[in-house]
């Protein structure tokens, strides 16, 4: 910057600046106004005008932050905290809202199986590990009434059946295990019968298997299959699935329905 004040260009500028005004000048003592000269000093001092108005632009900006900068520090830590509140609120509606569901689903269970002698509510707190049929745990025991054998349900259909129970912990056996026999009917006519059973190839795609079923039988895709109660280990009528497909058995020797 000092270089340039001590250039023969700002002496040059300097002088050219020094001449308009000299001119502006006598333009007034004189009792006259000549437009012209002032339009080229405005056109020779815009970018000195432009950059200066910047500059007191920024500095306007700069010095404002800095003289309120502890207001806004507490105005954005208010607004944090503001949303904060605001998302644990959020939080807690979606929890009851999940809540009043489930409580909505068991009295309709309740309602249409009156006879049905149901625990209280339980929620998956885990998955066995390395169990291809998705075996998991509930946070609820032999401190709630529930034995081993005791059907495991929900409000889409049977879900399993309970087999390890502890005080406050129960593992359940889902129906895509293949150890676990479910007798079934077809809802629509309580006629085609037959065993599920889970195997390893319909659990890969979370699905389950009518097994022992009459070859004349009318089972179609989009059938309601239900508990038939003959065993006596689940209750008659409750949903288990409905038919996703029909295929051939390993041998092809007969078609047995695969559902979800």
């Amino acid at each position: 910057m000092r270089d340039f004040v001590k250039s023969a260009k700002f002496k040059v500028l300097l002088g050219f600046l020094a001449f308009l005004i000299g001119i502006m000048v006598y333009s007034v003592t004189k009792g006259g106004y000549s437009l012209s000269v002032v339009s080229a000093f405005n056109t020779v001092t815009k970018p000195f005008r432009t950059v200066s108005n910047n500059i007191s632009r920024s500095m306007e900006g700069t010095l404002d932050r800095f003289v309120h900068s502890d207001e806004y520090y507490k105005e954005n830590q208010r607004l944090k905290e503001e949303i904060g509140e605001l998302n644990r609120q959020l939080t807690e509606y979606e929890a009851l809202k999940t809540e009043v569901e489930e409580l909505r689903e068991l009295v309709s269970i309740k309602s249409e199986h009156e006879d049905f002698e149901f625990t209280q509510a339980c929620d998956v707190i885990g998955y066995i590990a390395n169990d291809p049929f998705m075996a998991f745990t509930i946070d609820k025991g032999s401190a709630d009434n529930i034995t081993p054998n005791c059907p495991v349900v929900t409000a889409e259909g049977l879900v399993g059946i309970t087999v390890e129970v502890s005080e406050h912990m129960t593992t359940v056996r889902t129906i895509l295990s293949p150890d676990l026999s479910v007798a079934a009917v077809n809802s629509k006519n309580n006629k085609d019968m037959g065993i599920v059973e889970g195997s390893v190839a319909s659990a890969q795609q979370g699905q389950t298997q009518l097994i022992h079923i009459d070859k004349n039988n009318k089972f179609k895709v989009g059938d309601l299959i239900i508990t038939s109660g003959t065993s006596g280990l689940f209750p008659k009528d409750y949903s288990i699935g409905k038919i996703k497909s029909i295929d051939l058995d390993s041998n092809g020797l007969s078609d047995f329905p695969r559902f979800t």
